[in-house]
């Protein structure tokens, strides 16, 4: 949760979105190639190797900087200058953002201490919901219960899991990556909306695939449609619902609440990844088609959701961004 945040407060309006979806698309590239190698590896060799991206993270965070919002907001004034200067570059004006931002936290601070209860008074309420809502709509569309299970769905349509789960790495890595290059020029609202719109697709392709299979219908077209409608699930999320709620939610809430709101956000979001996970194995015995109806359905309710609830914030500053969705 900590990651997201950090970018966005310290990344410039321009390319918040595109930097923000870098930390996504390296979790994407490290599940990826796991699942690549551990085609050829023991599952003990493939632990200890996590542990070399391990060592390079600890030596890069004794290198990195504070965040200059954080800094202006417990006071230390001079190093916050010094932080914002040198993430924007040694002869950049800072003189308008720093103002801005050290205005805005002025006005926090005559905020009492956010508490959890605080989160549903009516000037954080909307942010609340929104961040909220996006983890319920990134992880009740069922993305886990796909995601861990994607080879005994292979297998079970008659397609070689092997060949499946190499086409769905390499493809998750591009597609996260190529949202990485739109979501600043596209917007946030049309990534998700898109995403959305194929998440719905590849449900329900992949539920007439199965529909087949239990019916006995076409069964030579069902390896062909399963693995069509997982790879439009598995990009469609990977170019907008990976990433961008995560983008969203580092936007919207205000820094006197950031830590409450988005330990909320992401409590929900583990939540849901735990109950879908949990479920699906039942659900696919209950009724394979049904289970991806049910997916459908509810990425379509996103859909509803995103359209009317959440804003577009690209190209505007946090400050703006939080002023906008938390008004009194």
């Amino acid at each position: 949760m900590q990651v997201p945040i950090f970018i966005a407060e310290i990344a410039p309006k321009n390319l918040r979105g595109a930097l923000t979806t870098v930390n996504q698309l390296m979790i994407c590239t490290g599940v990826s190639v796991s699942f690549v190698i551990g085609t050829v590896l023991q599952w003990r060799t493939l632990a200890l190797t996590a542990l070399i991206p391990c060592l390079i993270l600890l030596v890069g965070l004794c290198v990195i900087p504070e965040s200059p919002r954080w800094l202006a907001k417990i006071g230390r004034h001079k190093d916050f200058e010094v932080a914002l200067q040198k993430l924007r570059g040694p002869k950049a004006d800072i003189s308008h953002e720093a103002a801005e931002i050290q205005d805005y936290i002025d006005t926090l601070e005559h905020l009492p201490k956010a508490r959890m209860l605080d989160l549903f008074e009516r000037r954080y309420l909307r942010s609340v919901i929104i961040g909220v809502g996006l983890m319920v709509c990134q992880q009740f569309g069922g993305i886990n219960g796909i995601c861990f299970y994607v080879s005994e769905i292979f297998v079970s349509s008659g397609f070689p899991s092997n060949i499946g789960n190499i086409i769905y790495a390499v493809l998750q890595v591009v597609l996260t990556a190529l949202g990485a290059t739109l979501i600043d020029k596209a917007g946030r609202r049309a990534l998700l909306l898109t995403s959305g719109t194929g998440l719905v697709i590849g449900c329900l392709i992949t539920a007439l695939s199965f529909y087949l299979k239990a019916h006995d219908l076409s069964l030579e077209a069902v390896p062909v449609l399963a693995v069509t409608g997982i790879l439009v699930y598995i990009g469609s999320f990977s170019i907008g619902m990976g990433a961008v709620p995560w983008v969203v939610m580092s936007e919207i809430f205000p820094i006197n609440i950031k830590g409450v709101a988005g330990s909320l956000a992401t409590l929900v979001n583990w939540f849901g990844a735990w109950v879908i996970s949990y479920t699906f194995n039942y659900l696919m015995s209950w009724s394979s088609s049904g289970t991806f109806i049910i997916y459908a359905v509810v990425n379509a309710l996103a859909i509803v959701f995103i359209a009317t609830m959440v804003p577009e914030t690209k190209g505007r500053t946090l400050e703006e961004i939080q002023a906008a969705i938390n008004k009194s």
